[in-house]
């Protein structure tokens, strides 16, 4: 395969000829791991909203005077990315969303429908004072926003990612051959995966570059097999070296650390293999994971995994485990919450699950209405035994996501609640047994 991926920044695209062969669906070829199925400090997750948070919030900063408004109903059920609340440390907040409303175009422009303007601020805790601000255009509804652990962001639009700080000073980072559709990075943030929208093989080579400081790469590989052209990659942050690449159908969802990359493995009715497939060649199975839907996997760090599941009722199930095959907790969720979304905490602490809390089970034969979302559920956990630490509600409800953020450390959550940014202050969080301490980037 010929591949090309542009990289602003001045260093070069490596490109393995490494396929990424086995995505997640395949079927188990390997011996039984650990059987994870079996209970073990099981926790039922509340589906109902709390009439006030858990925990009363440290601190409040009213969201109407930074220019936010709620979105209206209207855009419920169209998953769009409309806020992101992220954390750049502990008394930094940055607060990013949609400015609602028609925005200039330059003439002859033939931007797309879609483009729309999205405002940044960086606020100082506790009072909130803004310490910077800046607007962005964006050109589709997904996702735009990532942090890092430094106190600087990924920003993605169109084609490529920027990164920038504190002072929300951007700079172009990479730049691919079509729309980039998504992306994530592992927890120590080493690797990226990506996920874009490129040319067939014929054309894989972009048009020439109008920037001087940009440069292209190609490597010769396996040719790419049908008409997909969505291509992952896995890629080294700091250099842009491509580790692994395919070409999928449609946008994979594909969980690493800095070892390897997961996939589930069917292994028999009702039961899914987790493998780890090392970067460096070979692979370990973890376990195994009862779910009688094809499970979805997340790393919380670099030492955990959360399996999201099904049981025979319909209702959802989470499994958290250890890389070396421990189980650590589990917990089951009932049918009336939806579209679960779940945020870490940088040093893998904590995690908080967001869903959207219904009046009824969704199926086909009962759809769902807008009326019938009552508003959208926060849950918080510590990461080593899911201790739930908070429960409150987000408002107004974004099924995309966006409103909910943990601190770096884990202690402090902010959430997009009631006209105001709500800031809880929680107790340390409880130590993964056994953890080892990450790997440091080379």
């Amino acid at each position: 395969m010929r591949a090309s991926v542009w990289v602003r920044a001045g260093f070069w695209l490596m490109l393995a000829a490494v396929p990424l062969c086995a995505l997640p669906g395949a079927h188990a070829q390997a011996a039984f791991g650990p059987d994870l199925s079996r209970p073990g400090k099981e926790h039922t997750l509340p589906d109902r909203l709390p009439d006030k948070p858990t925990v009363p919030p440290a601190l409040t900063i009213p969201s109407e005077p930074l220019g936010f408004s709620a979105p209206g109903p209207i855009y419920l059920g169209q998953r769009w990315s409309l806020a992101s609340l992220d954390f750049l440390d502990e008394d930094h907040l940055l607060f990013t969303f949609r400015v609602p409303g028609l925005i200039h175009r330059e003439a002859g422009s033939n931007a797309e429908s879609e483009e729309h303007q999205i405002r940044a601020l960086v606020l100082l805790l506790p009072a909130g004072t803004v310490q910077a601000e800046g607007l962005w255009t964006v050109h589709d509804h997904a996702r735009y926003l990532w942090m890092l652990r430094d106190g600087h962001f990924l920003l993605r639009d169109r084609d490529g990612i920027t990164q920038g700080n504190a002072m929300l000073e951007l700079k172009p980072l990479l730049q691919f051959p079509g729309p980039l559709l998504w992306l994530e990075l592992d927890p120590t943030q080493q690797f990226l995966v990506t996920n874009s929208l490129e040319p067939a093989a014929s054309a894989t080579k972009p048009a020439e570059a109008s920037s001087a400081d940009t440069a292209a790469a190609d490597a010769d590989g396996p040719q790419p097999v049908g008409p997909s052209d969505v291509v992952v990659r896995i890629l080294r942050r700091d250099s842009g070296q491509v580790m692994l690449v395919s070409r999928a159908r449609s946008t994979v969802h594909l969980p690493i650390n800095a070892e390897g990359y997961l996939e589930g493995l069917r292994a028999n009715s009702g039961h899914w293999m987790l493998n780890l497939n090392y970067f460096g060649g070979g692979s370990k199975v973890l376990g195994r994971v009862e779910s009688t839907c094809s499970p979805t996997f997340d790393f919380v760090s670099q030492q955990e995994v959360l399996a999201t599941g099904c049981v025979p009722a319909g209702a959802g199930k989470l499994v958290a485990m250890s890389t070396d095959g421990h189980r650590l907790w589990d917990g089951l969720t009932t049918n009336n919450t939806i579209w679960p979304l779940v945020i870490t905490a940088a040093d893998g602490s904590r995690l908080a699950r967001e869903a959207l809390a219904v009046t009824h089970p969704v199926n086909p034969y009962s759809p769902l209405s807008q009326e019938d979302v009552k508003g959208q559920l926060v849950l918080v956990f510590d990461a080593a035994n899911g201790k739930m630490e908070l429960a409150t509600s987000a408002s107004p409800a974004l099924d995309a996501g966006g409103n909910v953020a943990l601190s770096p450390s884990g202690r402090r959550v902010a959430v997009l609640n009631a006209g105001a940014i709500q800031v809880f202050d929680l107790p340390a969080p409880a130590p993964v047994a056994g953890a080892a301490p990450e790997p440091q980037a080379h």
